[in-house]
């Protein structure tokens, strides 16, 4: 227990002295596995998980579907969701708002990145909310809380990284992120009405849309729908396996891309590119994960917190609420990567041992790192905001979320209470 907590404390400090999170992580679970174990072992050991974690097929999904919210994103897809969303909402009171969280969600649906989404819709839906004379504060408390849904709504980059580290089922994930991502869009819309309701003045109606003109709006989307409909559906019928559905997302993507003529040879190197980048970031932080796991286990820690747990003889539930508490506490510090990769390799033997379903658990962590997005000393999303509408304080971008940080608390209140909520399209899963 005490040497993995100074492996906690070295990974904290170095973490903090701007080392990236992969080689503090790494570097601290070689040098701990190694002091314990053996020099030899360390190097056998770190040569394996970096030729496993680089080579093993089953890691292609994660490539894939960021080429495949690569594609889309070139694609121009967030003015056409707005417009869409706008078309429907944007006359009731707050609708604009309540029209960027719909768009975020959609934008979620392929992009799986909360950065990406919250970056792409505040240049599509700030300008229209300052027309109207939105006040800032919700403008950007919309767009910095909906961008959370990026990294729940599948398919979600954080989902397969969760998987992976637990060897959990990633199509099961992805199904089961969709009723949870769908209460979040509902729960903030409902955020946004409360907040309109209290001062009309914030958030006032925009103009109505024909029906002529709404579905025109669906049909400029049409093909994402269709898109993630495939992807989905066929994950869920048991058609194709998480990592096919990848690659006919990916190829599904580059014909959308290339029928809405977004992609030129230019772009589409530079999609290449970035995918290439991102994916490489993403092993290396895995492989610095993995490493740190296998100090943590040969450590001891998993054991002892365990056994500590079934002295205490607390009921599951209390447990896994203070589980729940140290997560909200470190997000307030850590940002949502770094909090995942952390946390998941002591807390999932825990859970696991109470008789928690590994699904279930994947999609509470997840929500609980979206609300460590928006909250502050280090909300990851506020800050991106802030870089891509700088004239907005990061103070009032953190007052416009709070409305926002209610309703997280509320859906994972709900689906703690209630797992059924999360594991009911699962169970149905062929």
């Amino acid at each position: 227990m005490i040497t993995a907590a100074i492996g906690f404390l070295v990974v904290f400090a170095l973490l903090f002295l701007g080392t990236p999170v992969a080689f503090g992580m790494g570097l601290v679970g070689f040098g701990g596995f190694g002091l314990l174990v053996g020099w030899k072992p360390a190097l056998a050991m770190l040569g394996q998980i970096s030729f496993e974690t680089t080579m093993s097929s089953s890691l292609s999904v994660l490539p894939l579907f960021i080429l495949m919210g690569n594609l889309i994103t070139r694609a121009g897809l967030s003015r056409a969701l707005f417009d869409c969303a706008y078309a429907f909402l944007g006359a009731r009171r707050g609708g604009l708002a309540m029209a960027t969280v719909v768009a975020c969600g959609g934008f979620a649906a392929v992009s799986g990145s909360s950065m990406a989404t919250s970056a792409t819709m505040a240049k599509v839906a700030i300008p229209s909310m300052r027309r109207f004379g939105y006040a800032d504060s919700l403008a950007a408390g919309s767009i910095a809380a909906g961008g959370t849904l990026g990294i729940l709504i599948p398919p979600s980059v954080i989902l397969v990284l969760y998987g992976i580290l637990t060897s959990t089922d990633i199509g099961a994930l992805f199904i089961a992120g969709v009723i949870p991502g769908i209460l979040g869009v509902l729960l903030y819309m409902a955020a946004v009405a409360v907040t309109t309701a209290r001062n009309p003045d914030n958030g006032r109606p925009g103009e109505p849309s024909s029906w002529t003109q709404r579905l025109q709006t669906l049909r400029d989307i049409w093909g994402v729908l269709a898109l993630f409909a495939l992807v989905m559906g066929g994950i869920y019928l048991g058609v194709f396996t998480p990592t096919e559905a990848a690659g006919i997302g990916a190829g599904g993507a580059f014909l959308f891309a290339l029928y809405r003529g977004g992609l030129t040879s230019r772009r589409l190197f530079a999609v290449l590119v970035e995918t290439a980048l991102t994916s490489t970031m993403m092993f290396v932080l895995l492989i610095g994960a993995v490493l740190f796991s296998n100090f943590i286990n040969v450590a001891g820690l998993p054991r002892e917190l365990s056994a500590w747990i079934t002295a205490t003889q607390a009921p599951p539930l209390a447990i896994m609420a203070m589980i729940l508490v140290v997560y909200v506490l470190l997000g307030c510090l850590l940002e949502s990567l770094s909090m995942l990769l952390l946390t998941v390799p002591i807390f999932f033997p825990i859970v696991q041992g109470l008789g928690f379903d590994p699904v279930w658990f994947g999609i509470i962590v997840v929500v609980v790192i979206e609300i460590s997005l928006i909250t502050p000393p280090i909300g990851l999303n506020v800050f991106v905001l802030n870089a891509t509408v700088p004239d907005i304080p990061v103070g009032t971008i953190f007052r416009g979320v709070a409305p926002f940080i209610a309703a997280d608390i509320v859906r994972l209140a709900i689906l703690v209470l209630l797992p059924g909520v999360t594991l009911f399209l699962p169970s149905l899963m062929r």
